[in-house]
């Protein structure tokens, strides 16, 4: 699967009540296309997954695929500390729709760099598509190091690419420099995307992307076309708004930015709560200015 450009981390729309909001979910699809977005990544960490049912995950990718009318590729997340489990849901999950999964790396247990190899040893041995391992050390307590990935990659001709959210260029920039021509470096995080393509990464999958993708592809058409002035200018004209959203955690702070926007609730599940009523006005007052230039 090509994964270059803007990929969007999806979120989940709740109705008040904590019910899926299942009518949002057409509106923020058709926002995402109508963005110029390249693909959609559903049941991630936006998107709440591990509060999800079994039932409202089959029920919400269902009404995913038929908004989206094959118009963007699609990627499933399928991730946990349970290899098993992982393994389990791959088999079961219908996976015509998508064109690649992407789990995260075991988090709480901190495996052992072995133990990190041998959980995707297993998932590529069960997966029949493209595998996109995730690193995102802030949120499962160990790393997927360097060494560790570029072994996958040989060993497994099915794990393509990494979500790089380690939050360190040096690291991110040691897998682009080892890794095979073949191998994808996606970042993963919205305030690194701009230095992360200029460093050789294909693309990101972002959170941002759900409310303002039109943006983020400019910073790539900008990037295309050499024009690293206008990329810059605004990279730091949307980094003021990135640190807001992941100021009380994420998805809270995009799904308030979505509700001033008016493309779904803020609402959240617990363990998440809503955005401030502070967060929020700073995020109306960032729009009130800068909306009209992006």
């Amino acid at each position: 699967m090509n994964l270059k450009g803007l990929g969007v981390a999806m979120v989940t729309p709740f109705n008040q009540d904590g019910t899926v909001d299942f009518e949002s979910i057409p509106t923020v699809v058709e926002h995402i296309i109508l963005g110029n977005a390249d693909y959609i990544v559903v049941m991630g960490t936006t998107g709440e997954a591990v509060c999800l049912s079994a039932k409202e995950k089959r029920q919400i990718i269902e009404v995913i695929i038929a908004a989206n009318q094959k118009r963007l590729p699609l990627v499933i997340g399928i991730g946990g500390n349970n290899t098993a489990q992982v393994v389990y849901e791959i088999q079961a999950t219908d996976l015509s729709a998508f064109g690649a999964i992407l789990s995260v790396s075991p988090y709480y247990n901190k495996p052992s760099q072995e133990g990190i190899y041998h959980h995707y040893s297993e998932i590529a041995k069960a997966s029949p598509l493209p595998i996109i391992v995730y690193n995102v050390p802030s949120r499962t307590g160990s790393v997927v190091e360097v060494s560790t990935f570029i072994r996958l990659t040989q060993d497994f001709e099915n794990i393509i690419a990494i979500k790089e959210a380690s939050g360190s260029m040096l690291h991110a920039q040691e897998i682009i420099k080892q890794a095979g021509s073949h191998i994808q470096v996606i970042s993963g995080d919205d305030a690194l995307t701009l230095p992360m393509l200029l460093a050789g990464a294909v693309g990101t999958i972002s959170v941002l992307g759900n409310a303002m993708p039109i943006p983020l592809t400019r910073i790539f058409d900008y990037v295309r076309k050499g024009d690293l002035n206008k990329a810059y200018q605004l990279h730091y004209q949307l980094l003021d708004l990135i640190q807001l959203l992941f100021e009380e955690g994420n998805p809270t702070g995009i799904k308030a930015l979505m509700k001033t926007l008016g493309l779904c609730s803020q609402q959240v599940r617990l363990p998440l709560v809503q955005a401030t009523p502070i967060l929020k006005q700073r995020i109306e007052e960032y729009l009130e200015h800068s909306v009209y230039t992006l």
